[in-house]
């Protein structure tokens, strides 16, 4: 899966760019490691498993990236893919990728995988690459104004903050205990986080740095985009509770699709801001865009899905 050189353009200012002094991404070693089975047959294994207990959706996408582009050339890059997710994954088992070699043209090359477990799919998923094609034709949207990931709190010291709020309710005390004694392999930095008063009224929209934790190395642009498809499902579908989770509380909320566009070379090792927004919900679903934007404000990817979203009125506690 190599590839030609992911530029060096002042995004890996105060990044993980040095191997000797950090650890290699858990996410290239374990969690995007396929073991190849057969021909275009291939079998991932689970790192980290949600509290919901079902499989992050994040990760199936990755690796069945990681299987796509196995079966293309080295002068060929993912553009777009679009996937469904049709059954829950049980973290106990691996997951099967089988990939179907759909079509290999001189500019385009599609590629559809299906992701089995106990003999059955539960994730649909196509993918198209594109040989590198310059041209005249170009523009982008500016990358919003925020802080960098320096002058940011990290998503634990901002748990902690929380917590320190003699005026935070126990039973919000407790869940964010739990977010903070997951090993999530990525790392975030909440630009602009709400106070308690704020979570009462907040807009469907949040922006945060994120990377990869450890060190990916900038010379394989398909693996880095592999780890941006993991990353791109963290707290995405989220986005759009964001005016309503004071109100109610998540019985069941899981991705139905995602899709995911790709137009410029980055690095997931280094610091990209994820900006997320929800332009709508009803009818117990919710629709997400986002973009990644690396540091030096080009505009790298951008995502969207649909997911389910049913919820119960929270209970008011008694004041006596």
């Amino acid at each position: 899966m190599s590839s030609p050189q992911v530029p060096e353009d002042g995004q890996g200012s105060g990044d993980s760019g040095d191997p000797s002094g950090d650890l290699r991404s858990v996410l290239v070693t374990s969690v995007l490691s396929l073991e190849p089975l057969d021909e275009d047959l291939f079998r991932g294994r689970h790192y980290w498993v949600p509290t919901t207990q079902r499989l992050f959706g994040g990760q199936i996408v990755g690796q069945a990236l990681v299987a796509a582009a196995k079966s293309v050339s080295e002068d060929i890059h993912v553009h777009s893919l679009h996937c469904y997710f049709v059954r829950a994954g049980d973290p106990k088992v691996p997951v099967l990728y089988q990939v179907e070699r759909t079509r290999t043209g001189s500019s385009f090359s599609v590629r559809s995988v299906k992701a089995v477990q106990h003999g059955k799919p539960i994730f649909i998923f196509q993918a198209s690459f594109q040989q590198t094609q310059p041209s005249p034709v170009q523009h982008q949207f500016s990358m919003p104004a925020v802080p960098p990931p320096e002058e940011l709190l990290d998503h634990q010291a901002l748990i902690d903050q929380y917590l320190r709020d003699p005026n935070l309710k126990e039973k919000y005390r407790v869940g964010l205990n739990r977010i903070a004694a997951q090993e999530v392999p990525i790392e975030i930095k909440l630009v602009n986080p709400p106070t308690l008063s704020q979570l009462q009224r907040m807009e469907p929209k949040q922006m945060f740095w994120v990377r990869a934790r450890g060190y990916i190395g900038e010379g394989d642009i398909k693996m880095h985009c592999c780890v941006a498809a993991y990353i791109s499902d963290y707290a995405f579908l989220g986005t759009a509770l964001l005016p309503h989770q004071w109100k109610h509380k998540v019985h069941f909320m899981v991705s139905l699709d995602h899709s995911m566009w790709f137009h410029a070379p980055f690095r997931a090792d280094h610091w990209m801001l994820y900006e997320c927004e929800s332009p709508w919900a009803g009818g117990s679903r919710g629709l997400v865009h986002g973009r990644l934007w690396r540091r030096d404000g080009v505009l790298a990817v951008s995502c969207a899905q649909e997911g389910v979203i049913r919820v119960k009125p929270r209970v008011s506690e008694s004041k006596l």
